[in-house]
């Protein structure tokens, strides 16, 4: 079967952390895959994923202006 089979991408120790958009469009491959309801192992897969995303998203910089000091 297929369309039950994990596109996850393992990496091996040491490999380069994927991008966001990468994770993305894994996160947006297994809602199509489950069709909009996830089992518990897809449950399981997604919340690893969120937090993958959530490490590889970029993180606004606190913009900090001497200028401005009180």
């Amino acid at each position: 079967m297929i369309h039950g089979m994990s596109t996850t991408h393992r990496r091996a120790p040491g490999a380069t952390q994927r991008s966001a958009a990468e994770v993305n469009d894994e996160i947006r491959a297994l809602w199509l895959r489950a069709g909009g309801t996830l089992s518990g192992e897809q449950r399981r897969e997604y919340q690893r994923l969120v937090l993958e995303w959530a490490s590889a998203a970029p993180r606004p910089q606190a913009h900090t202006d001497s200028s401005q000091a009180a």
